[in-house]
């Protein structure tokens, strides 16, 4: 495919800017897709180096790493999957504690995707979990062995992956294995689009003040005018969750509802499948001393960004000044990058 032509095209039709540094990846893609899904009559007879099955596209917030990565992934006609991260690793382990044959588990969970997909993406990929961590080397050792390709973009370089984590000795053979196994591209753009782009922040208020809450508890009665007010429970593997403030698929929260309990990704997945739209109040400063509520909460904006959910918040603060724990500061610069866009007028 001549793909440079078709992301021109994409982004004329798009109305995106263009720069250098992104044809300069299109042209790594180009790459990357000749050599693991193309194959010339002539090349079954030359023996040519080994192929790397991973693309790992790494750069800042807001510099168009999922634009130019969806725009591929959409020009694929390869059976494909593209998965959260935190979704793929629930269904790793739910798959790992269904099955009975636990030795061979990773290799039979490994099999079943490959009838499923020839390629994976992994949009904004990180890992902080520490169970995570100690098994995704033995599990994509196993998928690169299977041939299977992986798309990754993140905003943390693959040696960086899980700095300053727990017991994160055991999680260096993962990184050797995505090094070994990944081209590692980095797309260097100095301007956040997302923010550039949405100035006007419609729907995300501060300070918390008479004002705020009032413009709102305005927009919300607007959003439910006609819907009807139910609990809705949710359930996830024996335990439950109720939304107290659930109007068919818009659902109101207090911050620490969400972020003040024990709450992890496989509840806001849940959450986030309910929905259609997210009021979010009283968002705090954040610091190191509610560190573990801020890591909630990026996870939160994670899964409702991938499921393309619109969010009106009240905050403490201006987005530009939100303050971030030392240990997260940089995941939580993706955060406030894509609250600009779930916040901005344009986004419903």
């Amino acid at each position: 495919m001549n793909l440079k032509k078709l992301f021109i095209n994409h982004c004329e039709d798009q109305q995106y800017e263009i720069n250098q540094n992104q044809l300069d990846i299109i042209n790594y893609l180009r790459i990357y897709y000749s050599e693991n899904f193309t194959q010339s009559f002539f090349s079954k007879f030359f023996k040519k180096k080994k192929n790397k099955l991973g693309f790992y596209l790494v750069g800042d917030v807001g510099v168009g790493k999922t634009m130019i990565l969806n725009f591929f992934f959409n020009e694929l006609e390869e059976k494909k999957l593209r998965l959260h991260f935190n979704e793929f690793m629930i269904k790793f382990h739910d798959f790992v504690f269904q099955n009975k044959d636990k030795e061979n588990a990773i290799e039979l969970f490994v099999k079943n995707l490959e009838k499923d997909a020839q390629i994976i993406y992994f949009d904004e990929f990180q890992v902080t979990n520490i169970v995570d961590a100690m098994i995704l080397g033995k599990l994509f050792k196993i998928i690169f062995e299977a041939k299977i390709k992986v798309i990754f973009s993140s905003n943390i370089k693959i040696n960086d992956l899980y700095k300053d984590g727990l017991q994160r000795d055991q999680f260096i053979p993962f990184i050797k294995i995505l090094e070994n196994n990944s081209y590692e591209k980095e797309l260097s753009i100095k301007e956040d689009y997302r923010s550039s782009n949405n100035i006007s922040l419609e729907r995300f208020l501060y300070p918390i003040d008479k004002s705020s809450n009032f413009k709102f508890n305005k927009f919300f009665r607007k959003i439910t005018k006609n819907k009807n007010k139910t609990l809705k429970t949710l359930e996830i593997k024996g335990r439950k969750i109720v939304l107290e403030n659930f109007y068919d698929k818009v659902a109101k929260f207090e911050f620490e509802e969400l972020c003040n309990k024990n709450l992890g990704s496989e509840d806001y997945i849940k959450i986030a499948e309910s929905c259609e739209f997210i009021f979010i109040k009283n968002l705090p400063d954040f610091n190191d001393d509610n560190s573990n509520q801020q890591q909630r909460f990026i996870t939160l904006i994670d899964i409702i960004y991938e499921k393309k959910i619109p969010l009106m918040i009240t905050s403490k603060v201006d987005l530009n000044l939100i303050k971030s724990s030392k240990n997260i500061a940089e995941s939580f610069k993706r955060t406030v990058s894509r609250l600009y866009e779930l916040t901005s007028i344009s986004y419903i």
